[in-house]
């Protein structure tokens, strides 16, 4: 870290895009006056992948695992909006029991997902203790997600018009059994949350937001649900079997970095009980339906929910076996403004858990840029202008 003078007794601290502190690479500058930030930015783009217009030249199949690899923690709820989007598309709908099991895979994700960010935010916290207890117990979600699929991250479990793999009541006895313990063991986090001095003093009113800068800075998911801004697409907009199976949404009135570990752990026991519910009354049906490889020419969207907010496809198809357009918004995206705004006024020591507090994926908003040089004269580049660019922007 290194300091570069900015005005009378104001620095400006670079954070990344190397930096212990952070596991994917990211640039923040934070103007800081003594120990108060009084500006930040961030610049984004490091991992760029170019997966949106490698989307371009492969088939709908083959681009039901590229998108799951959008991001390794959700590949689940990526492929789930793709596939709902070319379902839509095709006019074609997954049987009950396909539904039903993509929900399934979508709250044992849930659980995961949470429960790795429990962790991380704790470890930016110094709570190292937290971060050891809370990722040996997520392993019992991963080996429910590897029994089920053969895979402990990147599950595959979608096809297009349904799902690969089936329960039977053997798996749903063990998931039982493993979620017996998660339940205990996340209510004993929420108390360590709720309870522990030293994190209550790194956590309780820092980062505060309300629910009107929720609403003008867009946040989504948990990030906006801890500020009283009730948004869940389970909720509002069900999908897959939510609306059989539906959630009660998890909502704080405080809006502080508190109430977003309240909140996520609150979401990860809701979606233990509706795990059970749907064992209880799993539907009878095929797997899979019939969907035409040449997908009708049209525009659509798809919505869910993934961990961390709302997650946004717009698909086109031209009529033929590849798309002609996916474009993909991830609720990091969103909740990037909230880190930026937020940070002033608190202290930089705070910066980590601030920033962990939105639960972030770099890689999630790296896919595709388009460049203009200026208003007169547009010019879309391509890929070898894009590549001299780079060139000559490194030299």
């Amino acid at each position: 870290m290194t300091l570069e003078k900015h005005g009378e007794n104001r620095f400006v601290v670079p954070i990344g895009p190397q930096h212990p502190a952070l596991k994917e690479p990211g640039h923040f500058e934070f103007v800081v006056d003594g120990e108060i930030v009084t500006g930040a930015s961030v610049r984004l783009g490091y991992v760029h992948r170019g997966i949106e217009k490698g989307a371009e030249d492969r088939t709908w199949t083959q681009n039901l695992y590229l998108m799951e690899r959008i991001c390794g923690i959700c590949s689940h709820i990526h492929a789930t909006a793709f596939v709902q989007g070319v379902e839509k598309l095709a006019g074609v709908e997954a049987p009950p029991r396909a539904r039903a099991i993509r929900e399934i895979f979508a709250e044992l994700e849930r659980i995961h997902s949470h429960m790795l960010w429990l962790g991380v935010a704790a470890h930016e916290g110094g709570f190292d203790a937290l971060f050891m207890y809370s990722w040996r117990d997520r392993e019992v979600v991963m080996d429910m997600l590897e029994m089920l699929s053969g895979n402990r991250v990147h599950y595959s479990a979608n096809l297009i018009g349904g799902v690969k793999y089936d329960l039977t009541p053997d798996m749903m006895d063990k998931i039982r059994e493993g979620l017996n313990y998660l339940e205990e063991r996340l209510a004993h986090y929420l108390d360590v949350v709720n309870n522990d001095e030293t994190f209550i003093g790194r956590t309780r009113g820092i980062g505060t937001m309300t629910r009107e800068q929720a609403q003008l800075l867009g946040a989504v998911g948990p990030t906006a649900r801890a500020s009283n801004f009730a948004y869940d697409v389970r909720v509002d907009a069900p999908y897959a079997a939510y609306a059989e199976f539906p959630v009660e949404m998890v909502v704080a009135q405080e809006g502080d970095l508190h109430a977003r570990f309240v909140v996520r752990i609150l979401e990860t026991m809701e979606s233990i009980r509706v795990l059970r519910r749907i064992f209880e009354n799993m539907p009878e049906s095929e797997l899979v339906t019939r969907v035409p490889r040449r997908i009708p020419a049209g525009e659509t969207i798809s919505r869910v929910e993934a961990p961390r907010g709302e997650l946004f496809y717009f698909i086109a198809s031209g009529g033929g076996e590849k798309p002609e357009r996916v474009k993909v918004r991830t609720p990091s995206l969103c909740n990037w403004g909230t880190v930026i705004t937020l940070a002033v006024g608190h202290k930089l020591a705070d910066m980590p858990m601030i920033l962990a507090g939105i639960d972030p994926c770099f890689s999630c908003n790296d896919r595709l840029v388009m460049v203009k040089r200026n208003r007169q004269d547009p010019q879309v580049w391509t890929w070898a202008d894009l590549r001299n660019y780079g060139i000559e922007y490194y030299r």
